[in-house]
């Protein structure tokens, strides 16, 4: 009897063992599709293909970029809430639209329930440079306009509650002063508007085209949101010197999937998305332009964005250092 049973036994573990491989699927069974909540161009959209270029090369599949730009990431990260949680889809982002966006009115998503945080990918200084529309040289000279025309100068960013809005938002309040706020959807045609004078002001990533502007003279660089004044940029003093602690801002970008996608597929992509990271090509390509990679496991990315949620926008997200 107990050798039948043994083997009884032995039959239905074999059997749950063969029905729970045909229940969970080979990853990756196809292409992965990663939305970035951004246009194409720009440091974000650039980043987000050269870890989608790593991820193909690790996983032996394809990994199509997806732009769904507008509201300041809002519509791209509706879009990955609403796909199937079975790790073929991620979404690149700045964490505002979970952390900032969801304190000015319904986004269409739980932030916390339907977008799961996978990996983080990088810190990123907020710049804030003159157009040619700018006719100030410095950032004194912003506040001596504002203040004699109140909401004349147009100040654009990336969209309504990103990193470039808060920092926007932040220097009226400590400031004092009141200008027009220009909401993109992300930073291509942001940056062609600027370069022709549609507007004076810019909270833009510092990121090499950004750069290449600034030495040409095209744009005036007037501060910067980092702990201490970057390499790249020295003569630019950060928002804390200039008195407004608060406007010190950086932006935290990172890869996430839909709510419910299995914790240990999230695990497999926080390892090949760290990896990816992790290699020189994406590092160099941060660090030369002040920007800093940003690996961290998938639970303390979460729990940042948990707290940062919860603390509402009067909390400022960390500034990024300046290159190492």
């Amino acid at each position: 009897m107990n050798a039948n049973r043994r083997q009884a036994t032995v039959a239905l573990l074999a059997l749950a063992a063969s029905r729970l491989a045909r229940a969970t699927p080979p990853w990756p069974a196809r292409p992965l599709r990663l939305i970035v909540v951004y246009p194409p161009g720009g440091l974000s959209d650039g980043l987000a293909r050269a870890i989608a270029d790593g991820l193909a090369a690790r996983l032996g599949v394809p990994v199509h970029v997806d732009n769904r730009a507008g509201g300041g990431g809002v519509v791209g990260l509706q879009a990955l809430a609403r796909a199937v949680p079975d790790g073929h889809t991620l979404a690149f982002s700045a964490t505002s639209p979970l952390t900032l966006r969801p304190h000015l009115g319904p986004v269409g998503f739980d932030p916390l329930r339907d977008v799961a945080p996978v990996a983080s990918a990088m810190v990123t200084p907020v710049l804030l440079v003159g157009t040619p529309a700018f006719t100030g040289e410095r950032f004194a000279d912003l506040l001596q306009q504002a203040r004699e025309r109140p909401r004349a100068l147009r100040w654009a960013t990336s969209g309504v509650a990103t990193a470039g809005h808060l920092v926007l938002e932040q220097v009226q309040a400590g400031a004092g002063i009141a200008v027009t706020h220009v909401p993109y959807k992300g930073g291509g045609q942001q940056l062609n508007d600027a370069l022709s004078g549609q507007f004076e002001l810019l909270s833009t990533n510092v990121a090499p085209l950004q750069l290449q502007h600034v030495a040409a003279g095209r744009f005036k660089p007037l501060a910067v949101g980092a702990p201490r004044r970057l390499d790249v940029l020295p003569e630019v003093p950060t928002f804390a010197e200039l008195g407004l602690p608060q406007a010190n801002i950086g932006s935290l970008f990172g890869l996430f999937a839909p709510g419910g996608t299995p914790p240990a597929l999230l695990d497999r992509l926080n390892a090949e998305i760290n990896q990816v990271l992790a290699s020189p090509a994406i590092r160099d390509r941060l660090v030369a332009s002040d920007n800093l990679p940003a690996i961290d496991d998938r639970a303390a990315f979460a729990r940042r964005i948990t707290e940062a949620l919860r603390a509402g926008p009067e909390a400022n997200p960390p500034a990024p250092g300046a290159r190492r």
